[in-house]
């Protein structure tokens, strides 16, 4: 029996069955044409999906080659076919590199200074960081996240090489930009929908942020690890993380934002979880932002200057059923000029979907349709993941409309956008 007959007879789609195995769908299409194969660290996952044990997993995966009479003249192996999503596969093997080599980094401590080579010259790991915050700046301005894989790939590369042969007296520098670009490389894979692999790089980062003694740095980790958890609908161990995080900001530079970003995504944790004077206390918290003196974030990993708040405002009122104070504070939000169309696909998308949610929370079928079809769009547009989850939330809220036709094709175009 082919793979696809025995997933199929057992029950799983190929996106179920990819997320089962916390792959890409496109992942598994891959397994079932015989372009590509399994890992180990997938296979004792799939034996166990497909009720199979590791020997009849392997014969189905690796058929024997079949035997021929004639020989042929040797031929030069085809080069591999990359399919569109080959380089989430390639990030994901850049991720566990980098782990590893920045773990044996980080263990070997600075007495061993006199027992590595010197071979990061001095001005390296400044290098990497100019070129992580050029990274940050072109993640933050595209418009498809994925197109930004690429050259994430080849610094991550580039650091896991350096780091390999490194200087640990060059430790601290250089486990600082790890933990930036694992931040980043977090954030490629959380917007692309693979929780496993974000939260796997917001703990690498997390880790050697710790051992650079990069509190700010650590701390926004940690905060980052949060949304996967919220994004799971863990909310208890998503506030548990960010008290980690506040305590850990206490230590980093107080002119900063870094603590008020944690107030502000601990304000979204409360709200999920119905408490409304948590989430106020949290939200004035990060309001603080705004009392302090010149540039309040770096820019790269840390983004927060509290020009948000009041969309993050409106959202959190919209969780908490005061669909009131969410309008009025989501409806100037989106008329802010950084939310103007073309600027922002994924902030003003996420505004647009609230404003929906309250039109479908009122049974305004006009407003949830117009405001929703806008979100759609911008999704298509930018490809981005956050927005499409965001929009499946929406998706819930308006089966509950009956037999309107435009809420039912809005319904059914989400849907078609979360299957693909």
């Amino acid at each position: 029996m082919r793979l696809s007959e025995r997933r199929k007879a057992m029950g799983y789609s190929q996106e179920k069955f990819a997320h089962a195995l916390g792959v890409d769908r496109t992942t598994v299409g891959r397994w079932e044409r015989g372009e590509t194969t399994p890992e180990c660290v997938h296979r004792l996952k799939m034996a166990e999906l497909l009720r199979l044990d590791i020997t009849e997993l392997g014969r189905m995966l690796d058929p024997p080659p079949a035997v021929h009479h004639h020989a042929q003249p040797a031929q030069p192996l085809p080069r591999p076919v990359h399919g569109p999503g080959e380089s989430d596969e390639m990030i994901r093997r850049k991720f566990l590199r980098l782990l590893t080599v920045t773990g044996a980094l980080t263990a070997l401590g600075p007495e061993a200074a006199d027992d590595i080579a010197e071979a990061v010259e001095r001005g390296s790991a400044d290098d990497y960081r100019r070129m992580n915050d050029h990274l940050w700046q072109v993640y933050q301005l595209a418009r498809s996240k994925r197109s930004v894989h690429g050259v994430v790939q080849d610094q991550l590369d580039a650091l896991a090489d350096a780091l390999k042969t490194g200087s640990s007296s060059r430790a601290a520098a250089m486990c600082e930009a790890a933990g930036d670009l694992f931040q980043l490389s977090g954030e490629l894979a959380f917007d692309s929908n693979r929780y496993t692999d974000a939260a796997a790089a917001y703990s690498v980062a997390a880790s050697a942020s710790d051992s650079a003694h990069a509190f700010d740095l650590w701390a926004c980790a940690l905060v980052r690890h949060a949304y996967v958890d919220m994004s799971e609908r863990q909310f208890t161990e998503a506030t548990e993380t960010l008290d980690v995080a506040r305590t850990i900001a206490t230590r980093g530079d107080p002119a900063l934002s870094t603590r008020y970003w944690v107030a502000s995504v601990q304000a979204e944790a409360h709200a999920n979880l119905g408490d409304l004077n948590a989430c106020q206390r949290a939200l004035d918290e990060a309001q603080k932002v705004t009392d302090l003196p010149g540039p309040v974030h770096n820019g790269g990993w840390l983004r927060f200057d509290g020009s948000r708040l009041p969309e993050e405002r409106g959202a959190r009122f919209v969780q908490l059923g005061r669909l009131d104070l969410a309008e009025k504070a989501l409806k100037s939000a989106l008329d802010s000029t950084a939310l103007a169309k073309g600027t922002s696909y994924r902030r003003r998308g996420s505004v647009l979907v609230d404003l929906a949610l309250i039109g479908a929370k009122r049974h305004d079928a006009e407003q949830a349709v117009t405001h929703g079809r806008e979100a759609l769009q911008l999704a298509r547009q930018s490809g981005s993941g956050y927005v499409a989850r965001r929009l499946q939330t929406l998706r819930d809220d308006l089966r509950s409309y009956g037999h309107d036709r435009r809420v039912a094709e809005l319904a059914a175009d989400i849907g078609s956008l979360h299957a693909t």
